[in-house]
């Protein structure tokens, strides 16, 4: 029972998978596709239409549909008979026409009207007619000329004849191009003659005048080279007189410039040469200016030196000999103006750089005796009961001191020159040695200057203690500071 049933069963899948594949046989003959070449045009109980590019269902029996191409149809167009021109040459004309069903539904319609029964050769045989008939008049209102130098006239006026009569075929002309044109009677090849004729004509003149003008020219060219050559013989000349020219000028400027450095080289040299004496002369100055400086400061350090000694010498003086400070405080400043006024000489005798050198000493020395006299000035009530005798015979004791040192400026002059103008006795040697008695008779002057009496009244008071004995003598002996 069970294996029954299961046969009953396959039996029945069988059968329906055999009408399903029946039922889809049959739908697939009955869909029709239209092709991009191709339109399909139905008709039937639902009326006639038009499908492209696409498919549709055609049931049988009450619908059927026919293919239209819609591919470009090319046939030629030659008439059998002759074609008669405008001058009423007859013309054989061969051409090549190409034409197709337009694309839209009513004309698609309009061309299976009249063309869906027929074959492809009749149909370009009921269009070749036409094309025919039309090429028959076109060519009659033209001339030969015209059709053969003009095709494309002829193309073009084809093309908007045939339009209305293609249109209601539903076909349009794509193209219409003319191959050959003949004629029986040598029309065509008479026609070119004359052109053949001034072509050759134009061709032999033009030959002619291309000769001359080969000639004209290669004679110009033939002079042109020979200008060219010449003026090139005249410019190799020149550039030669030039060049020549240039190197003389060269020459003569190098010798110049070579002349004008030398003469640069020569100035600056002597400018060197020179600049190098003023900066020798320069720093010579600045090391003896460097040199005073260095003197002045070791004079000056040499007086605080001094000053310092004086001070302590003040201290040990006050404390032991203060009776005789009066006479070394006289001594020191006579000595002092002494050597002031012989620095001050031997300045006058020296360069600029010596004479501020002595100056310098002379003030140091004099700063030296002024701060002695100062200090001897605490001392004025010790210097009191100093005797007059030990002061007269102190100053002539330093008498020769006194004229050794006007007389030292003399030892430092290392040559005299003496210029005798023959004046009388008042010049040359003579002047030397009556200016140094002049210096030796200023020394009495000197004395009664410091002493304040003149030399008669000190001589008289030597005189007056020679007089008075052994007891106008002072007491105490005469120490002098320094001996």
């Amino acid at each position: 029972m069970f294996g029954g049933t299961l046969v009953e069963i396959w039996i029945i899948v069988g059968l329906l998978v055999l009408a399903t594949m029946l039922l889809m046989s049959m739908l697939a003959r009955l869909y029709r596709k239209a092709g991009p070449h191709e339109a399909l045009v139905v008709y039937g109980f639902r009326g006639t239409r038009v499908v492209k590019g696409h498919g549709t269902i055609i049931f049988p029996m009450i619908e059927n549909c026919r293919g239209l191409s819609l591919e470009l149809m090319s046939f030629d167009v030659a008439p059998q008979q002759d074609l008669y021109t405008k001058q009423g040459v007859a013309v054989t004309v061969e051409a090549v026409a190409q034409i197709k069903v337009k694309s839209d539904t009513e004309s698609i319609l309009t061309a299976s009207e009249q063309f869906l029964t027929k074959t492809p050769p009749e149909r370009e045989g009921l269009i070749r007619l036409v094309m025919e008939g039309h090429l028959r008049g076109i060519i009659g209102q033209l001339t030969v000329e015209e059709i053969v130098k003009q095709p494309e006239m002829v193309s073009d006026r084809m093309r908007s004849t045939c339009a209305d009569d293609m249109n209601k075929m539903g076909l349009e002309v794509i193209s219409f191009t003319i191959k050959e044109v003949r004629d029986k009677n040598d029309y065509i090849t008479n026609m070119g003659r004359p052109d053949v004729a001034r072509i050759k004509r134009d061709a032999d003149v033009a030959a002619a005048e291309a000769d001359r003008d080969t000639a004209i020219r290669r004679a110009l060219a033939q002079r042109e080279a020979a200008v060219a050559k010449a003026q090139a013989d005249q410019e190799r000349v020149q550039a030669e007189t030039l060049s020549l020219a240039k190197q003389a000028e060269a020459e003569r400027d190098l010798e110049v410039k070579k002349a004008q450095f030398l003469e640069v080289t020569k100035r600056q040299q002597a400018q060197a040469d020179k600049a190098y004496d003023i900066q020798t002369a320069i720093m010579q100055q600045q090391v003896t200016a460097e040199q005073v400086k260095v003197q002045q400061v070791e004079k000056e350090q040499q007086v605080k030196v001094q000053e310092a000694e004086i001070a302590r010498r003040e201290k040990e003086l006050i404390a032991t000999v203060l009776k005789q400070a009066e006479i070394e405080r006289q001594r020191i400043e006579t000595l002092a103006a002494a050597e002031k006024q012989r620095l001050m000489m031997e300045a006058e005798g020296r360069a600029s750089s010596i004479r501020a050198q002595g100056q310098a000493e002379a003030e140091i020395i004099f700063k030296k005796g002024e701060s002695e006299a100062k200090a001897m000035n605490v001392k004025a009530e010790a210097y009191q009961e100093y005797n007059q005798a030990a002061v007269i015979d102190k100053l002539f004791s330093s008498l020769p001191e006194i004229v050794a040192a006007l007389a030292a400026p003399l030892a430092h002059v290392d040559k005299i020159t003496v210029v005798s103008t023959g004046n009388g006795d008042a010049s040359g040697m003579n002047k030397i040695t009556g200016d140094l008695t002049k210096m030796a008779a200023q020394v009495p002057a000197l004395f009664e200057t410091l002493s304040g009496m003149s030399m008669r009244d000190l001589l008289s008071k030597v005189r007056m203690i020679g007089d008075k004995g052994p007891d106008a003598l002072p007491s105490s002996p005469v120490v002098v500071a320094g001996k």
